[in-house]
Order: C-alpha cells, then structure tokens, then sequence
C-alpha cells in the first residue's frame, strides 16, 4: 500500500488559544472511562455498506442534516457512523488543506485579543468548517472565540460537537496497541487526540502496513511511550481517488 506523507505542520502547542478550553474539551477524551462507553473496533465494510444505503437509518446525508441542524438527540452510534463514514464520501480528502490559516496565523498566538480580532478567527473558522465540517482544531478555536465574544449558546453547540466527534474516535479503540488503535479519518486528528489529552507529541513514525505512531511527552510513568492511530482506510480511499 502506498504511503502518502503526513502534513508536517506542528500540532504541538502553537498559542495559548488552542487551549484556552483544554480543560473543558479534554474532558471527552478521557470522560469515557466515567460514561462507560463501549469501546469497538468499527466495522469499516459495514460502515461503508450503511451511510451509503439510502434506506439505512445511518444514511450519510441523513445523518449529516441532523449533524448540521444542531441535532443534539444523535447518540454515539451516529456520530461514528457520521464521522468514519466520511471516508467513503466522494468529496472526501484527507490531505485537503485551506492555506487561508496561514493569514490568520498570527491571532493564534495572542495571549488577549480585541473583538475585531475574537470576529476575525470566529469568520475564518465558520469559512474553514464549511469547507471540513470535521476540523477539529477550527471547532476548538472556533468555541473559544465565540466564548470570547459572549455568544455562550453558540459555543455550547459547537462544544457539544466536538465533545462527541472526539468520543466517537476513541471508542475504536485504546491507542496502546496496533490491536487496538485509534481511527481517524484525517491525519491531523491524531494530534487533535493528543493535544486535548493535554499531552505534548514528540515524534510520528509510520508503522508497517498501516498505522501512525506518536511518541508523546511523558508527565507520569502510567502514561505510555505513545499512541497508535489506524489509517488503513485513509490510504486506500486517498490511493483510490489520486493513483498517481
């Protein structure tokens, strides 16, 4: 299988914003242990077969109208079925990429920031969320400029998003293991992952036939030396839709 390369962008700590609501977002990447959710392996082929079965009740477009209405009934289920299935859409590409970021970089590293400035990133985000409605660096600066701005409702939307959008990854596994790795279907959640654990990536290594391994910062000796991430169907759809 043919290894694209993975963005080498830093998803390290970039600015105070991208943790401004660490503490609140982190939460869903550790609160299953309190909500006990069930933690599956997806069944990709199923998956697959289902968002793309019209009579299907987790039908792609079907899921992604209450995913856009701000549905807040959707369960888990939904939300796996909605973000894995994203991979097998026609308009999926993991390695798209807005570089309007790069104009509004420099908001990121501000420790306070005027309202023009809070509009500015909310403009960006909203633009760079129509474009992937699963960019979950844009959802978390999106929350805190809207936070920022007093629009608490809106905020608790998005949160609520993001919140289920991270328990969805990580009810495919426990990240310890290629057993057991976590998927995801772009490359930069893998940090997204790492970095709302509020823990630092050091490395990333490709594992042999399809996995990416990131060596993280150890604060405890409980922690493990790093995660495994499955990226099995994002190489074949990518090498599917650009053979060359």
């Amino acid at each position: 299988m043919k290894r694209r390369s993975m963005y080498k962008i830093s998803y390290r700590i970039i600015s105070v914003i991208i943790f401004a609501a660490v503490a609140i977002i982190a939460g869903a990447v550790t609160k299953h242990a309190e909500k006990k959710i069930t933690i599956e392996r997806p069944d990709m082929e199923q998956i697959k077969k289902e968002v793309n079965d019209p009579t299907s009740k987790y039908y792609y477009p079907k899921l992604m109208k209450m995913y856009e209405q701000n549905e807040t009934i959707m369960n888990l289920d939904q939300y796996r079925h909605l973000y894995l299935g994203t991979i097998f859409q026609e308009d999926y590409n993991p390695y798209r990429h807005n570089h309007r970021s790069e104009s509004v970089r420099n908001l990121y590293y501000k420790e306070n920031h005027t309202r023009a400035e809070l509009d500015s990133i909310i403009n960006y985000a909203e633009e760079a969320l129509s474009d992937d409605p699963f960019d979950l660096t844009q959802m978390n600066f999106l929350i805190f400029a809207l936070q920022g701005r007093g629009k608490k409702n809106r905020a608790a939307i998005w949160q609520y998003r993001l919140n289920h959008l991270l328990e969805a990854i990580i009810s495919t596994g426990t990240g310890t293991d290629t057993d057991n790795a976590w998927f995801v279907i772009n490359p930069r959640h893998e940090y997204n992952i790492i970095n709302f654990q509020n823990t630092i990536a050091e490395k990333q290594e490709f594992v042999e036939p399809y996995f990416d391994y990131i060596r993280i910062k150890k604060t405890g000796d409980k922690q493990p030396d790093g995660y495994f991430f499955n990226i099995k169907n994002i190489l074949e759809e990518y090498n599917r839709k650009f053979p060359e």
